[in-house]
């Protein structure tokens, strides 16, 4: 199974793909290029700093206009946004994928251009994945995001008392975390989950998930 970060209508969720297979994210690819493109910080390495690579640059450029496009439907749902992706995105993502294919041909082993490019064609069917599911996000800076604040209280929780007290701690951290993430109060939502679990069909389960969810009073009103 491979759990998808989904942005569709403006919320992020975790969904089932059923599949062994997952995106990834792309700022992280883009972050290797941009080290070797960065301008602004060669100028303050002063004599010691390396060449700007040209083939980063546009590496960069070329990732970025796929970025331009996930910002402008961003929101839409995930079946609106796998159509414009096969339409405006696709052209770009086999264009990179040749043109990187194309570069690394020419390059050495010890370019240092070489590594960012091995990273993205060793993986580059995760990388293209987005394209055939509308719920992938390009990054998955909204779920870093939410994992912060946990990371900065490490500390206290660095003793769970037992492998299986820290497994629980994880569990009820992902819960609490994909609330927020569906602007959802964790507080409310977990007490109406655990009130209404009992009695509710398997078949209606996953009208209890966050980004399904809503208060059994808002229900009776509608």
């Amino acid at each position: 199974m491979a759990w998808l970060c989904s942005c569709s209508d403006t919320r992020l969720h975790c969904a089932d793909s059923g599949k062994g297979e997952r995106g990834h994210p792309y700022h992280h690819a883009r972050r290797q290029f941009f080290e070797l493109a960065d301008i602004a910080a060669n100028a303050r390495r002063g004599k010691h700093s390396a060449a700007i690579s040209p083939i980063a640059l546009e590496a960069v450029k070329r990732i970025d206009a796929l970025f331009e496009i996930e910002r402008g439907i961003n929101g839409l749902s995930a079946d609106e946004r796998q159509r414009a992706r096969a339409k405006r995105s696709a052209p770009i993502v086999a264009d990179l994928e040749q043109w990187l294919r194309q570069e690394r041909a020419r390059l050495s082993r010890s370019a240092s251009v070489a590594q960012p490019i091995d990273y993205m064609l060793k993986r580059w069917h995760a990388f293209a994945r987005f394209l055939g599911d509308g719920r992938i996000c390009l990054t998955n800076n909204a779920a870093e995001r939410a994992l912060r604040g946990f990371a900065l209280g490490r500390k206290s929780w660095l003793f769970a008392g037992s492998e299986r007290g820290a497994d629980r701690a994880a569990a009820i951290t992902t819960i609490i975390s994909t609330a927020k993430l569906n602007d959802v109060d964790p507080l409310a939502w977990l007490a109406d989950v655990l009130a209404r679990i009992a009695d509710t069909p398997q078949s209606r389960l996953p009208d209890l998930l966050p980004w399904n969810w809503s208060p059994l009073n808002l229900q009776a009103a509608a």
